[in-house]
């Protein structure tokens, strides 16, 4: 899925009042991690994960990875914290705006 710029203002700022429910510790991103995002994003669409304690770099790549895995879209990453967004076609609670 791909997002608009216009459509990732709407997320940041649904997300900015909500807190981390995904915090990875220093093993990583394992396959519990995986589920446990997978069955947030089916609850919320939207959630926040924490993942301190890595250089940027292996964040970045962490993030993405977890992202693919749990077929979701990386919405923003500001520092440790990160936004993932994934829609319910069954029952969307969030109504994203029309593309640019």
């Amino acid at each position: 899925m791909k997002l608009t710029e216009k459509q990732r203002r709407h997320l940041r700022g649904l997300a900015h009042a909500l807190k981390p429910v995904i915090l990875i510790g220093n093993a990583g991103i394992s396959e519990r991690v995986v589920a446990e995002t997978q069955r947030a994003l089916q609850d919320h669409e939207l959630i926040k994960v924490r993942l301190p304690g890595l250089p940027r770099e292996e964040r970045d790549l962490a993030l993405a990875d977890l992202a693919k895995r749990s077929s979701a879209v990386l919405v923003s990453r500001i520092g440790h914290i990160a936004t993932l967004y994934r829609p319910r076609p069954e029952m969307a609670r969030i109504v994203l705006p029309a593309g640019n």
